[in-house]
């Protein structure tokens, strides 16, 4: 097996591990809370489920099947990308942020692709067990192909105050950092972006030439 053969080896296996997490993560809090519950895990650190059509830490922006047909051709471009740095020597630092995105696009594209096609639909009443999602046979889920919510979970309201009303334009209101819940898969996104933006410049626009 050639080097560039087990760059791509270990970099499908950490993806495929990463939506592994990922999917379990969404499966549990899908199949156990009713949407809206809020477990306070430390005053810093809260799972609320929430589902959404839009992108990452909850933003809607288009329709959702823009969305999902962006997810998807965005993930056809990294492999198609990694595969073109693998085979060019690329760092193998460099493959692991990739992969971190391609992981994170992956995730989020299963529960907007199949999520409505095989869970029944989740309720906001906690002492109802209709609230609480169940897998069903493919196709009898809460909603078609490609229009399945996806679900997020995690918040960390790291600070919070209440603006005195003297203040000017913002007095009385209430604040909260950092407020939006988003998921496992909007981790490793966020994480890859940001290193490839602070780490990987260089790669990035060496490359840039030779993606056309």
């Amino acid at each position: 097996m050639t080097k560039g053969q087990k760059q791509g080896l270990s970099a499908a296996m950490f993806v495929v591990l990463l939506i592994i997490i990922d999917q379990l993560i969404k499966v549990y809090v899908k199949t156990h809370f009713y949407l809206g519950e809020d477990i306070q895990v430390t005053p810093w650190f809260h799972l609320i489920f929430v589902e959404n059509n839009g992108m990452a830490f909850g933003m809607q922006f288009f329709g959702k099947l823009f969305l999902t047909g962006f997810r998807i051709i965005a993930a056809i471009f990294i492999i198609w990308y990694m595969a073109k740095r693998i085979a060019a020597g690329v760092r193998w630092s460099y493959l692991l942020v990739l992969a971190l995105v391609l992981a994170g696009a992956v995730g989020n594209i299963i529960d907007c692709v199949f999520y409505g096609e095989v869970f029944t639909a989740s309720g906001f009443y906690p002492n109802d067990p209709q609230s609480l999602a169940h897998l069903v046979p493919f196709g009898q889920g809460y909603g078609n192909v490609f229009q399945g919510l996806v679900v997020d979970m995690f918040q960390f309201p790291l600070v919070d105050w209440f603006w005195p009303d003297w203040m000017p334009f913002i007095g009385g209101k209430y604040f909260l950092f950092f407020s939006p819940i988003f998921n496992f898969a909007d981790s490793c996104i966020t994480c890859g972006v940001l290193s490839l933006i602070l780490f990987f410049r260089k790669e990035l626009s060496n490359d840039y030439p030779s993606l056309s």
